[in-house]
């Protein structure tokens, strides 16, 4: 109780200490940015970002271009059905997916299908390894994935298209559009993608069968400087997806399922020296409907719809202290076949609070109290810094404890939801290196994971299934990283990335590995560029799972291509590319009796103009 109130008293003075600001500038940089808290509240975590090359390189989905540029492993249930990550040797339902700085996971399964997302809608993408409840909220457990769409208050008027064709009769079609000034600025995109999907099952005379999806994303955001200190951003984003469900080496499929998924988010912004205050409002809707036979109108039916309210303030306390804190309300409504028609209201109090001790150290203390209608939230916490130790070698620290509640379909989901569940517990600790030599970077992580109260679905005498928390899980790792940048000459350059990843996932109860985490895990990519052509390859190593009744083998798979990229007129230039996908062809399945594609080729063509 002490704890409540001495946290709810830092919150309160941070508030009304922001009102009595004078706030006589705005910095344009603040109005760039979407999600601030993860370029200045996060020294001590790992934070990947990446590049705008390697998005339009890897075109296939968002799944692959993390597969061969990260640490997470993907379950796919088949090349383009639902996929899953394994963050640290966590559940999917613990890796975060932040949309401009508000968590999007769902509220009916807790996670986030990672092929509904069009890595193409997006400025920039970030990797946010390790805890991150107390900023981004339930979830954050092995990580957080964000997607940002940040606005230029310059004068550019740009456009890009691209067309995509491939093998499987896959088709591609993505156009983007950016215009700025010094007061407005706004982007524009819509991508669609459709598939036959019915690449053949090696090693044997069949294919995939009832494999065929097709999927439309649109996004709109603008911006709009309403005096020296005001700005209002509006996000938007749709998703409207049809897929049929591939089945398995055992068993055809015939079911198909559609899922729609619209996101809006206002924000009012008022900028100054010394503070900035936000106030952001956003309405989220998802919503699904299976059809077990395809050829039949009958289906089961899903939605959520989400309010949320957020009032946040930045402020400069001194030279060597920042605090943020915000307040946020949260409003869920769902509606469905299987869980009735539930709703619930959240309300959370966060404040983080910077000391910048040196030029070379600086830390960051957080913490944050969830209240919940439907379950009990802890209080959590987080400690992170960095040290420089010198020009080449930096430090990083992060301890905190995480938290997941409990979902609409653990809570409600009839027969077999538990009302009783309470909010998933994490503590951690991480501890990381980073050098730098020239264009040579090397990333070394080694941390600590212990879940307690997780919540996992068991089936009861009655044969029927039902979540309980029950599993106490601990996980230990290390995560290691190099870059390589060099240029050769005038117009040669050579890059080379790589990822290594080794999880341990224990459950404690039967000291085995969690099924479906790899104990290794590796990728690596290196691209030569020559005047205007660029050539990549491409090399993604998972060890073998653990799986009920047995163990799935370990794959490697690789591509391979080459880009050239011309200028037609000095506004126009384009850009062909051409990739062969699992270069060597190799049989192998990410979830048992379900094999991913062959040998695959895939073109396009990009305009930028």
């Amino acid at each position: 109780m002490k704890k409540t109130l001495l946290f709810s008293l830092l919150v309160f003075i941070s508030l009304n200490k922001a009102f009595a600001q004078e706030n006589p500038v705005i910095n344009l940089k603040e109005v760039v940015v979407s999600d601030i808290r993860l370029k200045r509240y996060a020294e001590g975590h790992k934070v990947t970002e990446l590049r705008d090359s390697t998005v339009r390189q890897q075109n296939n989905s968002f799944t692959t271009l993390l597969a061969f540029n990260s640490n997470i492993y993907f379950k796919e249930n088949g090349f383009g059905m639902v996929s899953s990550p394994a963050f640290r040797g966590t559940n999917a339902s613990h890796t975060a997916v932040i949309w401009n700085g508000i968590n999007i996971n769902s509220q009916l399964n807790g996670q986030t299908d990672f092929n509904t997302i069009d890595p193409l809608s997006y400025n920039s993408i970030g990797i946010r390894s390790g805890g991150g409840s107390v900023q981004y909220g339930s979830g954050a457990i092995g990580g957080s994935v964000h997607l940002n769409n940040d606005l230029r208050f310059d004068d550019h008027f740009e456009h890009r298209v691209l067309l995509g064709y491939g093998s499987f009769e896959t088709k591609t079609i993505n156009y983007n559009q950016s215009y700025g000034d010094s007061r407005w600025s706004s982007n524009f995109g819509i991508n669609y993608k459709k598939s036959d999907n019915d690449y053949k099952y090696l090693k044997t005379d069949t294919k995939n069968v009832n494999g065929e999806f097709e999927r439309l994303n649109f996004n709109f955001n603008a911006g709009y400087v309403l005096s020296d200190k005001q700005v209002m951003r509006l996000y938007h984003q749709s998703f409207i997806g049809d897929r049929n469900l591939s089945g398995t080496l055992v068993a055809e499929g015939r079911s198909k399922y559609k899922d729609n998924q619209y996101r809006t988010q206002l924000e009012w912004g008022r900028f100054g020296e010394k503070a900035t205050s936000r106030v952001k409002v956003a309405y989220l809707q998802e919503e699904f409907r299976y059809y077990e036979n395809k050829d039949s109108d009958n289906h089961s039916f899903g939605k959520v719809s989400t309010f949320l309210a957020r009032y946040s303030l930045d402020m400069k306390l001194s030279k060597v202290f920042r605090l943020n804190s915000f307040l946020e309300f949260d409003n869920y409504k769902g509606k469905g076949d299987s869980f009735g028609s539930p709703t619930r209201n959240d309300f959370s109090a966060t404040a983080l609070l910077k000391h910048q001790v040196s030029p070379k150290l600086a830390y960051n203390i957080s913490l944050r109290q969830d209240f919940s209608s439907d379950y009990s939230s802890p209080l959590v916490f987080s400690l992170d810094g960095k040290y420089t130790i010198n020009e080449y070698y930096d430090i990083q620290l992060n301890a905190s404890k995480n938290f997941r509640t409990p979902t609409f379909n653990d809570l409600y989901w009839q027969p077999g939801g538990n009302l009783d569940l309470l909010a998933e517990q994490s503590y951690q600790i991480d501890l990381g290196h980073r050098l730098r030599f020239g264009g040579i970077t090397f990333n070394l992580n080694g941390y600590y994971i212990a879940t307690e109260d997780m919540i996992k679905w068991l089936p009861g005498s009655d044969g029927i299934w039902s979540p309980i928390n029950i599993d106490d899980v601990r996980i230990y790792g290390l995560e290691g990283e190099l870059g390589i940048d060099y240029k050769i000459g005038k117009n040669q350059t050579i890059a080379f990335k790589s990822n290594y990843a080794y999880t341990v996932s224990e459950d404690q109860s039967t000291k085995e590995q969690l099924i479906y985490v790899p104990f290794h895990k590796a990728n690596a990519s290196v691209a030569y560029g020559i005047l205007d052509f660029n050539v990549f390859y491409q090399h993604l190593y998972n060890g073998p799972v653990s799986i009920i009744g047995g163990e799935l083998e370990g794959y490697d798979v690789a591509n391979v291509g080459i880009n050239y990229t011309g200028t037609l007129q000095k506004k126009l230039k384009y850009t062909l590319g051409l990739s062969i996908n699992n270069v060597f062809d190799t049989y192998y399945e990410n979830i048992a009796l379900r094999p991913m594609p062959n040998r695959n080729i895939q073109s396009q063509l990009i305009l930028n103009f």
